[in-house]
């Protein structure tokens, strides 16, 4: 598409080969979606893991995944995502650091999910502020860079014998606590006007069988091509 085509034009026009349904679907679930909060795992070895936190991403109303796969390069495993990799933004890295340094350029404090001296219990985990939440590798937890960069540290406080949660069940629990207590909260937290309409247009791409040939017959009617 040409810059100066707009964006909601192209989208009104798309739009007329989905159901009224499916629309007003993608409206509803947008009113919940936030980059306020985001999400990282770095180099998780269990693909599954990854494609889990994908779906409670998506769930719970995350539009950012960040994977980090400096050790470990991996593909979504769809049957566990069921769906999700259409509906949430997966960005990945080749290293900690680029992954960092572009959420920080970004305005978000970096918190590890992981027992710390100087860690706080999730429930008591400050929400008023961006944020990007760490989740480690299976075996060996975040790695030191992520540690020695954080702003914060989080974990979920535990009752029992076991130290610790598979990621996946970890993620489940900390992304439901704080976009529970996000939604409640009076902050603004929603996407951008902007935001909604990109992902308006993304969505209504991939629930198109035929893209191809109506974006084709789109540039044709409007002299794109």
């Amino acid at each position: 598409m040409k810059e100066n085509t707009s964006e909601v034009e192209y989208l009104a026009y798309l739009e007329e080969f989905i159901t009224e349904n499916r629309k007003n679907k993608f409206l509803k679930v947008l009113e919940k979606r936030t980059n306020h909060f985001t999400v990282a795992v770095e180099d998780v070895f269990q693909l599954h893991n990854t494609s889990a936190v994908m779906r409670s991403c998506e769930v719970f109303g995350i539009q950012n995944l960040h994977v980090i796969e400096e050790k470990f390069g991996k593909s979504i495993d769809k049957e566990i995502a069921m769906g999700a990799q259409k509906w949430v933004d997966v960005n990945r890295y080749d290293s900690n650091v680029s992954c960092i340094k572009s959420l920080k350029e970004k305005g978000y404090q970096i918190i590890a999910t992981t027992p710390h001296e100087n860690d706080c219990l999730l429930d008591e985990f400050d929400i008023t502020k961006p944020a990007a939440i760490f989740f480690g590798t299976e075996r060996d937890g975040l790695s030191e860079e992520v540690m020695n960069e954080a702003d914060g540290f989080m974990k979920i406080p535990m009752a029992g014998f076991t130290e610790s949660l598979n990621i996946s069940v970890s993620a489940a629990i900390i992304i439901q606590n704080i976009m529970g207590r996000l939604h409640k909260s009076d902050l603004d937290w929603h996407l951008s006007e902007e935001e909604m309409i990109a992902l308006r247009l993304a969505w209504t791409k991939n629930s198109i069988k035929d893209i191809k040939r109506i974006e084709q017959r789109y540039k044709e009617i409007n002299n794109l091509v």
